[in-house]
């Protein structure tokens, strides 16, 4: 009896428990959707003449206003805790929109992060205060821009342009504040990681994983 009762715990109980918990992983491992296939950018000029674009990427979108060169620390903050980590994979893209008359600004900061990081995944775009209004105005979300036309939040976007985020009544989350460095170590990356695991988990379903997400 006791011999049964040790093979029970050293072989049966170990499998019932990976069963619960991997039932559990996959119960919480979608990221809610915050607002439904956002637009794409317009025909706005890239700071290295690039088309930028939303589809088919997981982009981390920002938008960084007229004083963008005087709120850089939230560029460096969202550099080091996100960007240094993820920046490699092939989906994945930051993408920053400011106003016109702010590519010198942008061009000093990407010097200073160029003497530590891989910028080259890095992106900008540059249009109107109008028009970043007028876009930002069809995200259907609750914040807004500032008298700058910018904001130190970011938000995740999926590869059907879904920003996604945290739906809970008591848990609501659209964006994640750069300026506070402890917003993205800890509910940023953990809702990214839940992205990316999506996204894993679909490539191995379909017998396609590969350095992509």
């Amino acid at each position: 009896m006791k011999k049964n009762i040790v093979l029970f715990v050293l072989f049966v109980l170990p499998i019932v428990a990976y069963l619960f918990f991997a039932s559990g992983v996959n119960s919480f491992t979608k990221l809610p959707v915050i607002s439904n296939k956002i637009p794409d950018f317009g025909p706005w000029e890239s700071l290295r003449g690039e088309k930028v674009s939303l589809d088919k990427k997981i982009t981390i979108l920002g938008f960084g206003g007229a004083e963008i060169l005087k709120n850089r620390g939230n560029l460096f903050n969202l550099n080091e805790k996100i960007y240094q980590r993820y920046h490699t994979f092939n989906d994945l893209q930051f993408v920053m929109v400011c106003p016109l008359g702010t590519e010198e600004d942008i061009k000093h900061i990407l010097d200073a992060l160029d003497e530590f990081t891989d910028v080259s995944n890095w992106h900008f775009v540059f249009t109107s205060p109008e028009n970043i209004n007028n876009y930002y105005s069809q995200l259907g979300l609750k914040g807004t821009l500032d008298a700058h036309s910018g904001t130190p939040n970011v938000f995740i976007v999926d590869k059907e342009r879904n920003i996604r985020g945290r739906n809970g009544t008591d848990d609501y989350k659209e964006s994640y504040n750069t300026f506070h460095p402890a917003d993205l170590s800890n509910e940023m990356l953990d809702d990214f990681k839940i992205l990316l695991y999506e996204y894993r988990a679909a490539l191995k379903k379909n017998n396609n994983a590969s350095k992509q997400l």
